[in-house]
């Protein structure tokens, strides 16, 4: 039988929506002040959700202590503190804007390959605020 599990994990960091190929003036026609350095914070909430068979005698599809350490390790500590125009690849190499999406999709890229054997990543959700959420469930 599969089940799905979603641990929630929190994380401050600034953002900046701006195009590098754009002069100042068009990202502020663009964006407004969401364009002004060095970005604005949020209180970022992402939900990771894993599926895969339950595990007999534990009833679980992976022990959340192995979750809660990559979550850490992959989202927490990488981003905590951070401006993240700066610290994602695509979005410092001005490939992709500083957006929920973008970093739902960076993120799922981060997690995918470092779950156990038949645990299988479904879904990133990164939540700007409560009203602001994207999700990404793969390529």
């Amino acid at each position: 039988m599969a089940a799905s599990l979603s641990r929630v994990v929190g994380f401050h960091a600034l953002h900046r929506l701006y195009r590098s190929d754009w002069s100042e003036a068009e990202n502020r026609i663009a964006f407004g002040p969401l364009a002004d350095p060095p970005g604005h914070p949020h209180d970022y909430q992402c939900v990771v959700t894993v599926t895969g068979p339950l595990a007999p005698l534990r009833g679980m599809i992976m022990d959340l202590s192995v979750l809660d350490r990559l979550l850490h390790d992959e989202i927490v500590i990488p981003f905590e503190g951070q401006v993240l125009n700066q610290v994602v690849p695509e979005i410092a190499q001005g490939a992709t804007l500083a957006t929920c999406e973008a970093m739902a999709a960076h993120i799922f890229g981060r997690l995918t390959s470092r779950l156990p054997a038949g645990v299988v990543l479904e879904r990133v959700r990164v939540q700007e605020d409560p009203t602001l959420y994207a999700d990404y469930t793969g390529p």
